[in-house]
């Protein structure tokens, strides 16, 4: 069992949970430790797994998958609403591993716990809703069915931004569609998917239709990947470990469902409403430390609210707490040294190409940041659609604003990226709103609004943003693959 409740003021050693049981490599076992990023104390190490351990845990799904999959949907169901009654009871608990691990504010941590159990639940109510088809043949005496059956054994890679949530969100659907499962939570951030695995435990799961192992993505990750038993990929991270598993897989064929980066355009026309707009554009940068997919990374503001909406955005950038994750601060620190470092480069770069300062945050790493990855707000403008603070992915609090003359100006500049996850538009133009869905070339648009999804929409990226996508019935029946028969009874 893993103690996901961290009282004990000494790390915790973890374990892998393959097969229903709980695997402790021993002491000679290299581990990783897991940081809390607000103070770079060690709260736990976890076993660095290899690909023997990816093996092992890909076989025991094998072997559950088709007693699992001949359950009847309905009792799949029931056993992952379980889970989330679980989840429910702990919930506390959990949200506070989320801050330890991966340092967002412990409000966040909660509405995130919040929305693994929405994931779940959502996908429990899915169990009679697997549907197929019943085709006019060509032929008199005959009929075309098509009908929807698990992959099998689904391999699931998550990110460190949303350790809990994006574990859930691959595990529900997968498992009520007949699947079984096999998760490997990024290093930095392992604990949640142990935490999901010990509760899975106490919900009910039989032994091997969910197993965690632990490590690293270019080898535990790669060994999930390029196994002949796993049938599905299913990963949630950078489009850089994208284009990997993508490759990795390829000699296999392997289906392959990838949710990758973003470079969000956020878009006030002159007629927007500006104080809507503003409070939008701070969420939609800042919540997570601006570590989410569908952030607003570009700000593009017609010249004639230009001024307005950037002496608005500055002060309430400006007014934002940085601080203690388990206090009320609005910020955390960044998830890693790294990670913090990346984004300092950005701006270095972008101010070296000529963006100009308006909210210096940057770094902070004395008196109370001595310890710990802190990055406070920051604001830029850029005079032009090549600087590297437009074009690259920030991933951090560092709002970059362009100037534009007007709507197809900010149409052209947010359509120049390989990107395509989500953009923002605001404007009280109703020909406008109607016209963004044929213009903006983003799987996922928010008009007149801020980011978040709703669990029953379809959460996909076009470009290098991704393939396939998450959510809602298309998301669901992204675990159902299609048989066609042809019934033949003359």
């Amino acid at each position: 069992m893993f103690d996901f409740t961290l009282t004990s003021e000494r790390p915790i050693a973890a374990g892998m949970y393959v097969n229903g049981q709980w695997l402790s490599r021993g002491p000679a076992s290299a581990a990783i430790e897991v940081e809390n990023p607000a103070n770079e104390d060690v709260v736990a190490t976890i076993t660095e797994g290899t690909e023997t351990d990816a093996g092992e845990a890909l076989d025991a799904a094998r072997r559950a998958f088709s007693p699992w999959a001949d359950r009847p949907a309905i009792e799949r169901g029931r056993l992952v609403a379980a889970l989330a009654d679980e989840i429910e009871v702990h919930k506390d608990h959990l949200a506070r591993l989320v801050t330890l691990e991966q340092g967002k504010p412990l409000g966040h941590a909660k509405q995130e716990i919040d929305a693994g159990i929405t994931f779940l639940r959502y996908a429990a109510e899915n169990a009679r809703r697997i549907e197929g088809d019943i085709v006019t043949s060509d032929n008199r005496d005959e009929e075309i069915h098509i009908r929807r059956h698990p992959y099998g054994v689904v391999a699931g890679l998550t990110a460190w931004n949303y350790p809990f949530a994006l574990a859930a969100r691959k595990l529900g659907p997968a498992l009520v569609a007949g699947n079984t499962f096999v998760l490997l939570s990024h290093e930095a951030t392992p604990l949640s998917g142990l935490a999901l695995a010990s509760l899975s435990e106490k919900a009910g799961l039989p032994a091997g239709v969910f197993n965690v192992v632990t490590g690293r993505g270019p080898v535990v990750g790669a060994a999930l990947v390029q196994s002949p038993m796993s049938d599905l990929v299913t990963m949630t991270g950078s489009t850089r470990a994208g284009r990997e598993i993508y490759r990795a897989g390829a000699d296999a064929i392997k289906v392959v469902r990838l949710e990758l980066g973003g470079k969000a355009p956020f878009l006030v026309m002159e007629d927007a409403d500006i104080d809507r707009a503003v409070q939008a554009a701070v969420a939609a940068r800042y919540t997570n430390c601006g570590q989410i997919c569908t952030c607003n990374e570009r700000m593009y503001l017609h010249r004639a609210i230009a001024d307005e909406f950037l002496e608005k955005f500055v002060a309430a950038s400006r007014a934002l707490t940085l601080g203690d994750p388990l206090g009320n601060a609005d910020l955390g620190p960044k998830v890693s040294r790294v990670e913090r470092d990346k984004v300092a480069d950005i701006v270095a770069s972008a101010v070296g190409a000529g963006a100009a300062v308006l909210l210096e945050g940057g770094i902070r790493e004395n008196g109370a940041f001595s310890k710990g990855h802190w990055f406070a707000p920051t604001v830029l403008e850029a005079s032009k659609n090549d600087n590297p603070a437009v074009q690259d992915e920030v991933f951090g609090p560092v709002a970059t604003a362009v100037r534009v003359d007007d709507y197809d100006m900010a149409i052209r500049f947010a359509n120049d990226t390989p990107f395509g996850l989500s953009a923002y538009l605001f404007t009280r133009d109703h020909k406008r709103l109607a016209q963004a869905p044929y213009r903006l070339k983003f799987g996922e648009l928010y008009l007149n609004r801020s980011n978040g999804e709703a669990v029953q929409g379809f959460h996909t990226g076009w470009g290098l943003s991704g393939l396939g996508g998450e959510d809602g019935r298309y998301g669901f029946d992204g675990y159902l693959r299609k048989q066609t028969a042809y019934l033949n009874w003359g």
